[in-house]
């Protein structure tokens, strides 16, 4: 049974459906794992969102640990967080320690973890772009998405290290994003600048939101299918390295990771309600 630690900062609904999604697939025996702790850096009180997200981890039964990073900050002098990052992360160490996870899930957590932590645990972080495509916050990506003119996006899951966003990657999905309402929504942005757009409508123009949207539905599938693969054996981590099957880096002939745009567009249609073909 493959033993998972979720660290999250469980700010908003993002953080609290990718929660709800793996924990239900394993209590429905879809994924034979078990999730050994949930770790916030935030705590109870601080915010209604993460304070909703503990409503949840506490409802499935399982151990919540949390240290406040914002009052760690605050206690040690000040400063921006990553002058504080390795010594956080040396108390988050301190904490979990009476757990053995065989992989950690970075799910909605919103700090960069620092080399000791990169190297203590393997992390498998969730970004919203593919392994080709921007690195930065799913805003940052997104922008840079309808910038550049783009025709495709999707997720990947990496292990994190300390270069952001481009640790080995385990797995991604793509999906195209052009045709149909995408066109639509893309010609209403002829003759402004992403400036303009930016200042105008923000992230609530209709090209923003259908991205997002269309992204947000597959993350969850994405983590489950990757999570599934590891405790399948289909594929190795330890700290730093991905591998396949036969213990062969998954970096180099397999710089992507395995492609599992298939397995999640199988597995939505079917939630969705439409049986599929046994043929």
């Amino acid at each position: 049974m493959l033993r998972i630690g979720w660290f999250s900062t469980g700010r908003g609904e993002g953080s609290r459906g990718l929660l709800q999604f793996v924990a239900d697939a394993i209590l429905q025996g879809r994924l034979n794992a078990r999730i050994e702790f949930v770790f916030s850096n935030r705590e109870r009180g601080e915010a209604e969102g993460s304070d909703a997200f503990f409503q949840i981890v506490r409802s499935y039964g399982l151990p919540l640990v949390t240290l406040s990073s914002a009052r760690f900050r605050q206690e040690h002098g000040g400063g921006p967080m990553s002058r504080h990052r390795e010594g956080f992360d040396r108390a988050v160490m301190e904490l979990l320690e009476p757990f053995e996870p065989d992989v950690c899930a970075l799910a909605g957590y919103m700090l960069i973890c620092s080399g000791e932590m990169c190297r203590k645990y393997p992390l498998l972080n969730l970004h919203g772009a593919l392994p080709d495509g921007p690195t930065g916050t799913w805003q940052s990506v997104i922008w840079e998405l309808i910038a550049s003119g783009a025709t495709r996006t999707g997720a990947m899951i990496h292990l994190a290290t300390e270069e952001v966003d481009r640790g080995p990657v385990l797995s991604h999905c793509e999906l195209p994003i052009v045709g149909g309402t995408f066109d639509k929504e893309r010609r209403k942005l002829e003759g402004r600048s992403i400036e303009q757009v930016k200042s105008e409508e923000g992230e609530e123009n209709g090209l923003f939101q259908l991205i997002r949207a269309e992204g947000y539905r597959r993350e969850p599938y994405l983590l489950l299918a990757t999570l599934r693969a590891v405790a399948e054996g289909r594929v190795k981590v330890r700290p730093g390295e991905a591998l396949d099957a036969n213990g062969n880096p998954l970096a180099g002939t397999h710089a992507a990771g395995f492609s599992l745009t298939a397995e999640i567009e199988a597995a939505i249609f079917r939630d969705a309600g439409f049986p599929l073909s046994r043929d």
